[in-house]
């Protein structure tokens, strides 16, 4: 694959809260998915003083191909993370906040009490703040998805990754397109007030015209917001990039996510699921009041 283009360019980590919010997270044993999945806007989100909270450790039992995040035998359950999420937040300050995690087949639920619990101790100190978790699937298993559903957060996100052709290929055997395209579904089954959200790579080898049935089956699934960016190859042992696409192709999908009904959608090379969330989120709020 060719050299990446210059739209891709970003900064490099730096910065007075970007050292601040490092120090922080060491502190209190944190982890962020901005640094596991070396996200190329960990600069940006940090310095504005947002970043997406990792739970539960930061080994997963799942090796989906794309993933930086080191795959393996997880420690067990912090029992004290929930408090300290909490203690760290406050300290940020912020409105808004995304959980996110690895996902801990190794539970019995899957980790989903420990979602929970994190999410109650949030609202416990800080009513006002929203809360999105970006959660596993649970392995398909309802009453797990019951426990995340409520507590009480403001947005559920379940990423679909990729288009149904590539899935095999890009995810571990354990995550399925349907499976995961379940979760979101059920999610608006047990409480319709819950906004929902998922995330599409592109750069995988997959077709505008797979791309647009991917996102017409989330919308059969009721998802509200949508995310699309570019995959960017983490290791030489992950899947390679079989196409940098172009910002004109990103504003495409844009458009087209918004005429099939999605409330807001954010497409650009370097859009991550979990990026500038807050801010997705007040604006499709916004976008839907001003329709009401």
């Amino acid at each position: 694959m060719e050299a990446k283009p210059q739209w891709l360019t970003v900064l490099p980590p730096q910065g007075e809260k970007y050292s601040q919010l490092k120090d922080l997270f060491r502190t209190l044993n944190l982890h962020t998915v901005c640094e596991e999945a070396h996200c190329p806007n960990v600069h940006e989100c940090w310095n504005s003083g947002t970043a997406t909270l990792m739970l539960m450790g930061d080994i997963c039992t799942r090796a989906c191909r794309f993933c930086m995040v080191t795959p393996g035998k997880p420690k067990p359950l912090d029992e004290l993370e929930p408090q300290n999420v909490a203690l760290a937040l406050s300290v940020l300050g912020l409105k808004y906040v995304v959980l996110t995690s690895v996902d801990r087949d190794d539970l019995p639920d899957g980790g989903a009490s420990h979602f929970a619990k994190t999410v109650k101790e949030l609202k416990k100190a800080n009513n006002e703040l929203l809360v999105e978790v970006l959660i596993p699937d649970f392995q398909g298993d309802l009453d797990s998805l019951r426990k995340v559903v409520d507590a009480g957060p403001d947005v559920i996100s379940h990423n679909i990754e990729t288009t149904l052709s590539l899935t095999p290929r890009v995810r571990d055997p354990r995550a399925g397109y349907w499976q995961s395209l379940s979760v979101l579904r059920n999610v608006k089954k047990l409480n319709r007030k819950i906004y929902t959200k998922s995330s599409i790579m592109v750069g995988l080898g997959e077709t505008e015209e797979e791309v647009r049935l991917a996102m017409y089956h989330l919308r059969l699934a009721s998802v509200d917001f949508l995310t699309i960016g570019q995959y960017l190859r983490p290791s030489k042992r992950h899947l390679r990039v079989e196409e940098y696409v172009s910002p004109e192709k990103f504003e495409r999908y844009r458009r087209m996510g918004e005429e099939m009904g999605f409330l807001y959608v954010a497409s650009g090379p370097l859009v991550r699921s979990s990026y500038r969330a807050g801010e997705f989120f007040i604006n499709s709020i916004v976008k839907e009041a001003s329709l009401k």
